[in-house]
């Protein structure tokens, strides 16, 4: 599969981040500031649906000088190993890829290799997920990491002692990429990955959803996740701004869900809820 880099100009973080929020509504999938660019990644095959869009997004925040560049998927390990650095959770958790060096003193380690697939840790919304994990008792529980990306959160809930966890992701090298880390963390046998939507595990019950993706697919499938949760389980989601959480909050509300847990980092929020 071939990507697309889209090449943005900005100004400060503050923007990037801005950026990156407006342009996950569309199906880029990841996202790398350097310097002063924003990078964002897109199928070559989605591009020509979406390329007006996103053209209009960058003309409304006055954004001059962007440019598409093609990525071959060949290309893509190397440019993620120039890329990549290992992500230090509070000290707690490390998540790094197979190229760098281990730590003795990390109470867990996740190697990634992220390929094309969103989820390495470095933004935002990835690192206060894992916070929340780390505070929450997920020991023996069953959970459902909804749009799992490269499955850095269903192998943390394993980490911190999850019995199971179903990884889903509507992306078809997501799901690869998925398969691939849960092997390399040992945990392939505690989770069950799955290509689709939210749909594909209709049915099931779990005692913790984590759902990082964005504010109107979490809103949209809020219904779904309510219906997946047993009763007194816990909805962790991140991927939205701290302004969309007052919508947030109101959407978990109209469903009867609890607010037990808030983060905020950048300007980016994390929210936990639970089902009475």
């Amino acid at each position: 599969m071939d990507y697309i880099e889209l090449n943005i100009p900005v100004s400060d973080a503050e923007q990037a981040e801005i950026l990156t929020a407006e342009l996950s509504e569309l199906p880029f999938e990841s996202f790398v500031t350097e310097r002063e660019v924003l990078k964002a990644y897109i199928p070559q095959s989605k591009l020509i649906d979406y390329k007006e869009d996103a053209d209009a997004l960058l003309r409304r925040y006055g954004v001059e000088g962007a440019r598409y560049v093609q990525i071959e998927s060949q290309n893509w390990n190397a440019l993620w190993e120039s890329n990549f650095e290992p992500v230090d959770v509070d000290g707690r958790v490390l998540i790094r890829a197979p190229f760098h060096a281990s730590s003795p003193t990390a109470e867990l380690e996740i190697v990634i290799m992220p390929k094309m697939s969103f989820g390495t840790g470095h933004h935002a919304t990835t690192k206060m997920m894992v916070q929340m994990i780390v505070a929450s008792d997920v020991r023996g529980r069953k959970g459902l990491d909804m749009g799992c990306g490269t499955g850095v959160l269903a192998i943390a809930a394993c980490g911190y002692g999850a019995e199971s966890m179903d990884a889903v992701d509507i992306d078809d090298f997501a799901y690869e990429n998925c398969c691939e880390n849960l092997a390399t963390n040992g945990v392939a046998e505690r989770v069950c990955a799955m290509l689709g939507d939210v749909s594909v595990v209709a049915g099931r019950s779990y005692d913790f959803i984590l759902a990082n993706i964005n504010r109107n697919i979490l809103i949209g499938d809020m219904d779904a996740y309510v219906a997946l949760l047993r009763e007194g389980g816990e909805l962790f989601v991140s991927g939205f701004l701290e302004a969309d959480v007052e919508a947030m909050q109101r959407a978990a509300a109209e469903r009867g869900l609890v607010p037990h847990l808030r983060l905020s980092v950048d300007g980016w929020a994390a929210l936990s809820f639970v089902k009475q």
